[in-house]
């Protein structure tokens, strides 16, 4: 394997396409048939992305309406994996939300299966309801676990 396709290194440029906010530049990290999965979803979340297009595309949404700003990604631990394909990161998305310079830090599990050189599995377990609060979402996230619940 070249250092350029190891998980480490395709973990690297991963957390930049983070911080750069660019979909194209994360969505041609997976295989065309690679998954990302969102194991932690609530109401308003997809549980998975499904092909690099959809991928792509999700991101370039979500970016796109969202006035958060990544600015760096604190490595709190990686851990290699027996299986040369695997590697799992605790992190920390760091930043601010642009107009009002509000802070946020989203605490996070992020799981990748690389396969020369692709993802071809992410299992992202990110802390969606801090993303929901930082959004301004949380009372419409939680309207709709209520009537989920009641329903």
């Amino acid at each position: 394997m070249s250092d350029l396709t190891t998980p480490r290194s395709v973990l690297v440029r991963y957390r930049q396409a983070i911080i750069d906010r660019s979909a194209d530049a994360l969505a041609d990290l997976y295989a065309p048939d690679g998954v990302h999965e969102l194991p932690f979803v609530f109401p308003g979340m997809p549980a998975a992305y499904r092909g690099r297009e959809e991928v792509r595309a999700a991101y370039r949404a979500a970016w796109g309406a969202s006035p958060a700003r990544p600015m760096e990604i604190h490595e709190v631990a990686t851990h290699e994996s027996t299986d040369p394909e695997v590697i799992v990161a605790e992190q920390v998305v760091k930043g601010e939300i642009a107009g009002t310079g509000q802070p946020f830090a989203f605490p996070g599990l992020l799981v990748l299966r690389v396969r020369d050189g692709l993802i071809v599995r992410a299992r992202d377990y990110m802390d969606g309801l801090a993303v929901a609060h930082t959004m301004g979402r949380l009372p419409a996230v939680a309207a709709a676990l209520g009537a989920t619940a009641t329903g």
